[in-house]
């Protein structure tokens, strides 16, 4: 049998999936995760859309000073300012990528660009030609390719490749392919186009069908030798292809699929952990590889057959993609070198020394409640202490909660805005309820509650409750994050914590938005 031949992974999760209602993030939170996708050895980061914001300028450029094992990326539409942002963004990385994307489709072509398929091309070309000056690396994505007409896609892509573009990209943007037509789609597009040999095709598919990740490994089979995809399948509406579920796909079925991945899958359950608490967005149980459930065995036939032999029931090892029991056995009584330490095993790095003491000292209270502090009590300390900001209108200094059987429950609580002490009490149907009232009776924020869900970040009674509060104001939406072995405080928490982000955080260019 030939040798394997590489399949790149292209990680968009701080782009795409940054683009999940709420996920914002902040460039503080997206090199967290940069680094954790550098330690699963992903080929290509997309860090974010530099021309969105400031914010995303930073990210991207940040991330692009500090990565070093794989290509930064950054999204640019075919406009000149989109690309020379970018390139100015990833200027410092030491592989550097411009990922440029037009719509192919004749729906998008005539509603939304309101151009003739030969400006299309011009303007694509034009964008790569462009692109070429500032790096060597350029993608070029069809976006709608699902959707657009086969003998388009093949004139565009060949016009893409001659004029510079090292990677073509073929998304399912709006989720609508089935896999044996898609990966049908991607072979005859390498077949059909002269110079395909000169480029690696890649496939970006959505899950709008649940179909993603099949979509994509039908692809595979048809020659496409880059994925995209994102951690625990973020991303906007039903989300992207699942990084995990494509790489143990690929790892797991190798009689089927003749490439091969440099992953690191040791990494993959913490991945979706850090993910999971910086976005506000929990795994489900059943989810395959990284939820609770993956490789739990209920049925006693199940238990029986794996206890006899692993193999009867599971097709992977729970701790080839991370799981196992990771305790910190730190007490009260544990110094800040071992604290420390331990965070930078975990490759959390405080940038001030404040930090680091308002951390340990989250810590020490912690201990004083818990017997045991997980990898995950510690990497929700880091996010809500990196979340603090001196500059914030709100924060909560202290609540009492009164709930008992048949009594109306009431929550008095007092909040610094904007540097002074404001003390409110409210009745709620519960005692959350009563917090929240509370809180809107001091900020008057004008904010509808749009979700609001509660996770334990670890098992045990004992155990931190993690909360997700969004919230909509004037079409913006946003998730706070909110820790603490109280739920109700840990309640408080997150609403004060969106209550910051949708008072302070302006929007941000949608990189679909048509301006070409």
């Amino acid at each position: 049998m030939s040798a394997k031949e590489h399949l790149v992974i292209f990680d968009t999760t701080l782009r795409d999936g940054e683009q999940s209602p709420g996920a914002t993030m902040n460039k503080t939170e997206k090199l967290r995760i940069a680094k954790i996708l550098e330690k699963l050895r992903v080929d290509v980061i997309e860090a974010g859309f530099a021309i969105a914001s400031q914010g995303d300028f930073e990210a991207v450029k940040l991330i692009a000073e500090t990565i070093k094992d794989s290509t930064v990326c950054s999204l640019a539409r075919v406009i000149d300012k989109d690309i020379d942002r970018a390139a100015e963004a990833i200027r410092p990385a030491q592989r550097g990528r411009i990922h440029t994307f037009i719509a192919t489709s004749p729906i998008h072509m005539q509603h939304k660009l309101q151009m003739t398929p030969d400006e299309v091309v011009e303007q694509a070309v034009r964008a790569i030609k462009r692109a070429r000056n500032h790096v060597d690396d350029v993608e070029f994505s069809c976006e709608d390719a699902g959707r657009s007409e086969l003998d388009f896609l093949c004139r565009i892509i060949e016009a893409a490749i001659h004029a510079g573009a090292t990677t073509i990209n073929i998304p399912d943007t709006v989720g609508y392919a089935i896999p044996e037509q898609f990966g049908e789609t991607v072979g005859q597009i390498i077949q059909r186009v002269p110079n395909a040999d000169k480029a690696i095709f890649s496939v970006h598919c959505h899950n709008d069908l649940g179909l993603a990740v099949a979509n994509s490994l039908a692809a595979v089979g048809q020659g496409a030798r880059q994925v995209e995809c994102t951690i625990n399948g973020l991303g906007e509406r039903a989300g992207n292809a699942s990084l995990e579920e494509l790489v143990m796909a690929v790892r797991t079925r190798q009689d089927l699929f003749h490439v091969e991945t440099r992953i690191d899958t040791r990494h993959i359950v913490p991945a979706s952990r850090l993910v999971s608490t910086i976005t506000g967005f929990p795994v489900q149980p059943n989810k395959a590889i990284v939820g609770a459930n993956a490789f739990a065995h209920e049925s006693g036939i199940h238990q029986d057959g794996v206890i006899k032999h692993r193999e009867t029931y599971e097709i992977m090892r729970a701790e080839d993609v991370g799981w196992h029991t990771n305790s910190l056995v730190l007490g009260k009584h544990s110094g800040r070198n071992a604290f420390r330490s331990r965070l930078q095993e975990l490759g959390i790095q405080f940038e001030t020394e404040t930090e680091l003491n308002a951390a340990f000292t989250r810590f020490k209270a912690l201990a004083d409640l818990k017997h045991e502090i997980f990898d995950e009590d510690l990497q929700a300390i880091a996010t809500d202490t990196k979340r603090k900001d001196a500059d914030a209108r709100f924060s909560l200094v202290c609540m009492r909660v009164c709930s008992e059987t048949g009594v109306v429950p009431v929550a008095e609580l007092t909040l610094m805005v904007d540097g002074k002490e404001r003390t409110a009490e409210a009745e709620g149907s519960g005692p959350v309820d009563a917090t929240f009232r509370a809180i809107e009776s001091l900020t008057d924020s004008g904010c509808t509650l749009q979700l609001y869900s509660v996770n334990n970040i670890t098992g045990g009674t004992d155990s931190q409750g993690e909360v997700t509060v969004r919230l909509e104001r004037g079409g913006r939406i946003v998730n706070g994050l909110g820790a603490d072995t109280d739920i109700v405080i840990a309640s408080a928490k997150a609403y004060v914590q969106a209550l910051n982000l949708i008072t302070s955080e302006g929007s941000k260019q949608h990189p679909q938005a048509a301006d070409v």
